[in-house]
């Protein structure tokens, strides 16, 4: 097979299968704007991450009663969407559910180990597994031929759970052992082969599952296009296209229809949430153009991102990170923050796994914006305070535009305070409250 020009990725975040309706929608979507091998990348359906997080945190916690609550409310919920997707009780699909939550009900019964992040990746793993299925399950019920896979055994990564790193020999490899052969004998059975995965998911060898970090159904899609030299990727998104901010914050936003692979890759850095940091940069090596659509309107053209940058700099766009800390960080002997400093700061910043967002250092303090995390958070603050005086305000929101010399800076600030400032050429960043 020629897969090059033949394999198709379409990634489904949890919006676009939040419902029965939905999840006919998606189906209507790979019957019209799809043809010969697809690969469909799906998320947890609506908001079930969110959920199984807040079970994780409860389970850690020892509060097995929250998390008994919230784990019955997710599975009544997956079982409400497939109870009016098949008319048919006995459809397995039913058995796949009750026994994947079965298995969640046990394991929340045992004390939970010390590490967070391994109990979080196999507790949250559970929504795309079942999603996957009861996908899957639905396009055999539409006449598509499909096969599940684990993606888990697919995308093969180290044991950094909740932000794992990829080994991409083994994943290729693993990836043209079981994805490739299945459309190469099927290729003639029907207009549309598809390969149904979860996003946000991978597996160590040792059969642990882990997850690419939030968001990173994108980051999935991305791999598996790379590992199979798609054709193209496209996310099917709640939105028309690749938008210069969130519609939901600022009005009259503008749709980016071309930019580059670089402004993209930029833009993600930077927090825009339509793609995942780590996507792009699969799809650049490899020249895969990566299409954002609108799940609600397919026939829309939306936008598209591929080696062309003639439009890069023609539009400002405006994103906007919220539920930050700014913490500035003081040696309490006065010595100058440098290179020693810096280094035992960053050491801090890496054993926790906190990721910085903006930095800025004086003579005498370092100051970073970060994302908040319950779990990471008190932990870097409180192995910092041992050798450094800290300062920090929570609840602040990090904004940033590019290309801000077209931009209106006075709708974006109105009449916050501005806590933190840094500019460059292209790019202004602001932390405010």
């Amino acid at each position: 097979m020629d897969s090059k020009n033949q394999i198709k990725v379409f990634k489904f975040g949890g919006a676009s299968v939040k419902s029965p309706q939905a999840v006919d929608n998606v189906v209507n979507i790979i019957k019209e704007h799809a043809s010969g091998p697809l690969i469909v990348v799906v998320s947890a359906m609506g908001k079930t991450t969110n959920a199984l997080e807040k079970l994780a945190h409860a389970f850690f916690r020892g509060n097995i009663a929250e998390a008994l609550r919230v784990l019955e409310a997710i599975q009544n919920f997956h079982l409400q969407i497939a109870r009016q997707l098949f008319s048919n009780p006995n459809n397995p699909v039913f058995d796949i559910i009750e026994r994947a939550f079965y298995h969640l009900y046990h394991y929340i019964q045992q004390p939970p180990g010390r590490n967070f992040n391994y109990e979080y990746d196999r507790i949250v793993s559970t929504g795309e597994m079942v999603s996957t299925q009861i996908i899957s399950w639905y396009l055999s019920e539409k006449n598509i031929f499909n096969r599940w896979f684990d993606a888990s055994q697919l995308v093969i990564t180290d044991t950094n759970y909740r932000d794992a790193g990829v080994d991409w020999l083994k994943t290729e490899n693993a990836v043209k052992s079981k994805i490739l052969p299945f459309f190469n004998k099927n290729k003639q059975k029907s207009p549309h082969v598809v390969a149904v995965t979860q996003g946000f998911l991978g597996g160590t060898t040792q059969g642990f599952v882990t997850t690419l970090g939030r968001e990173g159904s994108d980051y999935s899609a991305s791999i598996l296009a790379y590992t199979t030299k798609a054709s193209e990727v496209v996310i099917w998104k709640d939105v028309p296209g690749l938008l210069n901010a969130d519609p939901k914050i600022l009005k009259n936003t503008v749709l980016l229809e071309k930019i580059s692979y670089q402004e993209a890759i930029e833009l993600a850095y930077y927090g825009a949430t339509v793609i995942h940091p780590k996507t792009l940069k699969p799809l650049l090596k490899r020249n895969i153009p990566l299409k954002v659509k609108s799940f609600s309107n397919p026939q829309f053209k939306g936008s598209i991102i591929n080696e062309e940058y003639l439009n890069d700099n023609s539009t400002s766009s405006y994103i906007f990170k919220p539920n930050q800390i700014l913490l500035s960080i003081f040696p309490r002997d006065f010595s100058f923050i440098a290179e020693y400093n810096l280094s035992r700061i960053f050491s801090e910043f890496a054993r926790t796994g906190v990721k910085i967002n903006l930095m800025q250092n004086s003579a005498l303090s370092f100051t970073v914006c970060f994302d908040e995390d319950q779990i990471k958070t008190p932990v870097l603050l409180k192995n910092l305070g041992k050798i450094y005086h800290v300062k920090y305000n929570s609840g602040v929101e990090l904004v940033t535009i590019r290309h801000y010399e077209k931009a209106d800076l006075e709708q974006v600030l109105g009449n916050r305070e501005i806590l933190m400032e840094q500019k460059n050429r292209t790019t202004l960043q602001w932390v405010v409250k």
